[in-house]
């Protein structure tokens, strides 16, 4: 079942797994419920992939109310179904959905689909033409559309509703965001960049994913969208965003994680991304804070040298710290070397026996090597705190 093409991810894999174990937690709050399968779960599969696994889950659901010999309700998305029919079927309902998060890390992704033969050739004959921002803005502008179409962005800009006398006004809502009149209907040929990267991350904020919907369908109204989930919605804008900047060539991506979250920063490759998230991810709290302020004060938009410069200083300011910690675990004075480049560098005492005329490539280097030594302490203070507790056992 989950090898065809109906089951290709439009979601990240562990944002679905996330969603997927809340809704499985909670019931519906208001609004119709689906009997058997719970309307929410209907809802979040039609977006992870589209109709196919939905239908299937109401099929598996279905099996489950015959085999446990319930009635068929006649109106099984209505009001007054009988819910005993719902718990009749439970398990095949869950069986259904435990095996399909077992199967999520072997689904395939869905990609847009292969480029035709006049695309090639232009990709061809502009390999090495420079991106394209004005195309890249277009896209953006078409994907907060389709967003907003699905509910993303429906606590505060809600699709609008034939019976509301008082609809919100997006430009408003954008102008007390940014500061900037004018900007809705969006226009993405009238966008300079920080127009452009502010609408952004403004529209990070502002997105929520909805987990229950209804159907207004007095003058083609369409569906109406609540209960919102910002942790979700934002993680999903984040994950598309991303994707497009990627296909577009830029090399800013809205940060996953960090004091920063949501905002651009300059990408880095896998290798480093995955160091962020480790170091980010360690248990001491305040060592912790100090290392995000200094990843976003590098990483920054538009970071500058003097920023680039605080955040080098911060990561050794915390390996100060752990001074003693690096004494007695690397060889003798290999410790002293850490400082040596941020103090005879015009890095941290900033005076003229400092070697000022470097390449910033090299205190980029240092910054990944302190970032990566501070993970180091943390390994180290992991495996003590192992010993300590295994010794007082």
């Amino acid at each position: 079942m989950f090898d065809s093409a109906d089951y290709e991810l439009r979601w990240p894999r562990e944002v679905l797994a996330r969603e997927l174990a809340a809704l499985r937690r909670t019931r519906p709050t208001t609004g119709r419920r689906a009997e058997p399968e719970d309307e929410r779960i209907v809802f979040l599969l039609e977006d992870a992939f589209g109709e196919g696994p939905a239908e299937d889950y109401r099929q598996q659901a279905a099996t489950g109310r015959q085999v446990a010999g319930a009635p068929w309700s006649e109106d099984p998305w209505g009001v007054n179904s009988d819910h005993r029919v719902a718990a009749s079927s439970a398990s095949g309902e869950d069986s259904y959905l435990d095996a399909l998060v077992a199967a999520l890390p072997e689904l395939r992704e869905h990609h847009e689909p292969a480029p035709y033969w006049p695309d090639r050739q232009r990709v061809r004959r502009s390999a090495t033409a420079p991106p394209d921002p004005a195309s890249l803005r277009r896209r953006f502008a078409r994907l907060v559309e389709e967003h907003r179409a699905r509910g993303l962005f429906g606590r505060d800009l809600p699709p609008v509703c034939v019976d509301d006398g008082d609809p919100v006004n997006e430009a408003d809502v954008l102008e007390s965001r940014l500061g900037i009149p004018g900007l809705w209907p969006l226009q993405p040929e009238t966008w300079d960049s920080d127009t452009f990267y502010g609408l952004v991350e403004v529209f990070h904020d502002l997105a929520v994913r909805p987990r229950e919907r209804s159907f207004h369908n007095w003058d083609g109204c369409g569906w109406h969208y609540s209960v919102f989930s910002a942790d979700t919605g934002r993680a999903l804008y984040r994950w598309s965003t991303n994707r497009l900047f990627e296909r577009g060539g830029t090399t800013l991506r809205l940060a996953d994680s960090g004091e920063d979250i949501g905002r651009l920063v300059q990408v880095t490759d896998e290798a480093r991304g995955d160091l962020i998230d480790r170091v980010l991810a360690a248990p001491d709290h305040q060592v912790t804070d100090q290392v995000q302020h200094a990843i976003s004060l590098f990483r920054r938009r538009d970071a500058t040298t003097h920023d680039k410069r605080s955040a080098v200083v911060a990561l050794a300011n915390v390996l100060e710290d752990r001074r003693a910690l690096l004494k007695s675990n690397l060889f003798s004075d290999d410790e002293t070397q850490l400082f040596h480049i941020a103090n005879k560098f015009d890095l941290r005492h900033r005076n003229d026996k400092q070697h000022a005329k470097y390449d910033p490539a090299f205190r980029d280097w240092v910054f990944w090597w302190y970032l990566a030594t501070i993970e180091l302490t943390d390994q180290l203070i992991a495996r003590q705190s192992t010993r300590d507790a295994a010794a007082t056992s």
